[in-house]
């Protein structure tokens, strides 16, 4: 039997994309177990008072807040920390972005997949089905320039798509990491901390698989957070420090 479904929702400045996604995650629950975890980042435009009010019977929503912004990877990292609290052995938990542009319907697909054997399911703009023709040109480039040099230096033949924000982990490969790494799982503080994941969880030998993404930047409500040249230098800093740092000592 498959467990329930943690959703990790990381929200600066989110209230006009929240209601819509959490409405969508609700038609979720009505087939699946889930609970909504939103974190907000120190948001100042009532994010977190939206959260409280909006109605969505059915589902399980816990709030999480952070009282100033501290970035996307801390509160990757604050949402991880307690979906695992919270969490049994055979749930699972899934991070996706909270401006409404990924599709909470593949949860689903995400838990199958959990369910056949994958320790982490990536959802990829880049495999057979994905798409990103709605994001702008300087993103598209951006994260396909990633999924190369990522790909090619590391070796993860496996994986397509490095930087995509939605995905799912297995609870017990969470918590080995996150026995290990303690509060320096998640370091990064901007979009590359999805990268710094992967990378940190490759060396508890995960199985990881792919499924299809349609990105929907078409229904994003507000201006991107990306900023160009500094996820690059993040890149390709975290990239210079996973070489230069050594594997972990023991088997994890």
């Amino acid at each position: 039997m498959r467990g329930r479904a943690h959703v990790v929702l990381p929200a600066y400045n989110e209230a006009a994309s929240l209601p819509s996604l959490l409405r969508r995650i609700a038609e979720v629950s009505r087939t699946e177990r889930v609970t909504a975890w939103v974190v907000d980042d120190g948001s100042s435009d009532g994010t977190a008072d939206v959260v409280d009010a909006i109605d969505v019977a059915g589902l399980d929503v816990r709030l999480v807040r952070h009282p100033v912004n501290l970035g996307l990877g801390q509160a990757v990292q604050t949402g991880l920390k307690a979906a695992l609290s919270d969490a049994e052995e055979d749930d699972f938990i899934v991070v996706m972005d909270a401006d409404d542009t990924h599709d909470p319907a593949l949860i689903t697909k995400l838990g199958n997949e959990i369910l056949a054997g994958a320790d982490v399911v990536i959802c990829s703009r880049f495999v057979d089905g994905g798409d990103d023709k709605t994001a702008p040109l300087f993103r598209r480039m951006l994260s396909r320039g990633a999924a190369v040099l990522f790909r090619r230096v590391l070796g993860l033949v496996d994986v397509h798509d490095f930087t995509s924000g939605f995905r799912a982990y297995r609870v017990s490969l969470l918590t080995r990491a996150s026995t290990h790494w303690g509060e320096r799982l998640v370091e990064e503080r901007g979009f590359a901390c999805m990268v710094e994941l992967l990378l940190k969880l490759r060396h508890c030998h995960p199985v990881i698989t792919e499924v299809p993404l349609e990105l929907r930047y078409d229904r994003k409500q507000g201006p991107s957070k990306l900023k160009l040249r500094r996820t690059i230098v993040q890149y390709v800093r975290l990239l210079a420090r996973d070489r230069l740092t050594p594997a972990p000592y023991r088997e994890l």
